[in-house]
């Protein structure tokens, strides 16, 4: 598959790989709107409860990114085509991985 797109810094916005609502296409992919969703959950739960960070949970947090890697990975081989409701599946949970060790990050250096 031999073929030129755009270059967009935050995300490569394919429209088969994005969600179209009445017509408009998102303007991010859905693996990349399930990242921001996820996140976005992550720092609003927070916010309303207390979180205790430990190694654990950031273990937890980053085996969450490990089907996000391995769906796009697989993707990129060709070993398989993925549909925009596993990307965006994987994105969330990668996404909530990724508030949480930001927020870990934050808690241990910035103390």
């Amino acid at each position: 598959m031999c073929f030129r797109m755009k270059v967009y810094p935050i995300c490569h916005r394919i429209p088969e790989r994005t969600f179209k609502i009445k017509g408009y296409y998102f303007p991010v992919c859905s693996r990349c709107t399930g990242i921001y969703t996820g996140a976005i959950i992550y720092y609003i739960l927070v916010y309303f409860f207390y979180v205790e960070y430990d190694l654990y949970l950031i273990l937890i947090a980053a085996l969450m990114m490990v089907p996000t890697f391995i769906d796009g990975l697989t993707q990129f081989l060709g070993y398989r085509e993925s549909n925009n409701k596993i990307r965006f599946m994987t994105g969330l949970l990668a996404g909530f991985g990724l508030g949480l060790l930001v927020k870990a990050f934050k808690f241990f250096f910035f103390r």
